[in-house]
């Protein structure tokens, strides 16, 4: 028969010992709890809708001039924007010569531009927006006080 040493039965003990311990040190509570937390989104700046066309030499009753162009988008990534819209400012008018009527919004028609349902990326001139046109109107009335003028167009994005 063989004897057993001193040193296996300290060791195979030793080792019984720490398995026991990892048993303890796996076991755990459950338990219920609740909390709160937050989150926040981003704001996004307006875009600015740039002109890029050239508009010269519109006549009572000439052909519409097209008018196109692009964004500038300041924010840190892209813009959707749905539409643009145009118009000739309502609140002005030109009037070199008192006693002929004003130049005004009326003065013109306007072609708005298609929808442009697009993304536009962040930075200065990107995307485009086409399809908008704008042309003098010829009125009954006498119109020389729209000669030579610089129409303000202002424009809109949804």
């Amino acid at each position: 028969m063989r004897k057993i040493s001193k040193k296996l039965v300290v060791g195979t003990a030793a080792t019984a010992i720490v398995a026991a311990g990892a048993g303890v040190a796996f076991a755990y509570w459950t338990a219920s709890g609740s909390g709160t937390g937050s989150a926040s989104t981003g704001n996004v700046a307006g875009i600015t809708i740039n002109q890029t066309s050239t508009v010269a030499n519109l006549y009572p009753g000439g052909p519409a001039a097209t008018l196109a162009g692009d964004f500038t988008n300041g924010n840190s990534s892209a813009t959707f924007v749905k539409q643009v819209s145009v118009a000739v400012d309502p609140a002005w008018s030109a009037q070199a010569d008192s006693t002929l009527p004003a130049c005004s919004a009326t003065d013109f028609t306007l072609v708005q531009p298609g929808a442009t349902n697009a993304e536009v990326p962040a930075g200065t001139h990107k995307g485009s927006w086409a399809g908008a046109s704008i042309a003098l109107n010829d009125a009954a009335t006498n119109q020389d006080n729209c000669k030579g003028v610089s129409v303000p167009l202002v424009y809109s994005s949804n």
